[in-house]
């Protein structure tokens, strides 16, 4: 390992952060450095190195195909060290922190955290919203909730409940529909204008996703299920993200029916290394706590 004596680690952290999180700026606010600063320690890793890792383009740092290589070991080589550091680390058995999500920790999560805390008031529960993957285990993450396949290496995955979806709207424009195609003449909002989940709706009801009227287009779950509530038109929702408004009148179902969207809710912590009592007690309570959700929603009409 002589070769590591003559690069800078802290240039290593700087190539593995960018590639890891796509932007120069986002991997400057992780190491608490500057833009610019992180690009000179970039720029002077690759002069010791001998060529460059990135291209620099119009469009932000893209990596080089020897660049590429290296990354893919510094990437694993990264995640080993934190891990091991976290061994080392002392334990604070009464914290959770729990990667999630923003639209779910926002939408679901926060609200039903004061029942954890009754069950069990000597754990503190610390939530950070993440769009990206934070790996359990490393960067001092103990839980990561996700929701996907379920196929991500290097993790211990457990699936909690099985994604679900149905058209909600307001009740107000729910009185104009009788049937599952009177749905299709209504407004129909889309998230980034994608339709998920409405063919497979549809395929429960035998029909198909044909021509749809025109509707209000938003970059964001959360205003769309906004838009929903305000009556701006009809949205194919997580059944999760929902049951709120639903439960307290906000929204409804006008047409019986679920479907499945190939999704699940996944529980996600370390494969190895000292686990926390804490976890396993957050896990129970988490599955118990979506499976109300779903059996609440499976009784109404």
């Amino acid at each position: 390992m002589q070769n590591l004596n003559r690069i800078s680690l802290s240039g290593l952290r700087a190539i593995e952060a960018v590639a890891r999180l796509g932007s120069l700026g986002a991997a400057a606010a992780e190491l608490g450095v500057t833009a610019g600063a992180l690009s000179q320690r970039i720029s002077r890793t690759e002069a010791q190195l001998g060529q460059p890792v990135f291209d620099r383009t119009s469009h932000g740092l893209r990596p080089t195909d020897t660049g590429a290589l290296v990354i893919a070991r510094l990437l694993r080589g990264m995640t080993e060290l934190s891990a091991a550091v976290s061994l080392a680390d002392p334990i604070q058995e009464d914290v959770l922190n729990i990667s999630a999500a923003p639209l779910f920790a926002s939408r679901w999560l926060i609200w039903r955290l004061p029942r954890f805390h009754s069950q069990h008031p000597g754990i503190r529960v610390r939530i950070e919203p993440v769009v990206t993957m934070i790996t359990p285990g490393v960067d001092g993450i103990d839980i990561g909730l996700r929701v996907g396949g379920g196929d991500w290496p290097g993790v211990r995955t457990q699936k909690l409940l099985d994604q679900r979806v149905l058209p909600v709207c307001a009740p107000a424009l729910a009185r104009d529909i009788k049937t599952p195609a009177d749905l299709l003449e209504l407004p129909l909002i889309r998230e980034n204008d994608h339709f998920a989940g409405w063919r497979e709706w549809l395929a429960l009801h035998e029909m198909s996703f044909q021509k749809i009227a025109a509707g209000p287009e938003y970059a964001d779950g959360g205003l769309c299920l906004d838009a929903a509530i305000s009556g701006q038109g009809v949205f194919m929702a997580w059944e999760t993200l929902a049951a709120d408004a639903i439960a307290d009148g906000r929204l409804v179902a006008p047409v019986p029916g679920r479907a499945l969207s190939g999704d699940a809710y996944w529980f996600v912590s370390a494969t190895e290394g000292r686990r926390k009592p804490a976890i396993a007690k957050f896990h129970k309570w988490l599955q118990d706590e979506l499976l109300s959700v779903t059996h609440a929603d499976a009784a109404r009409p």
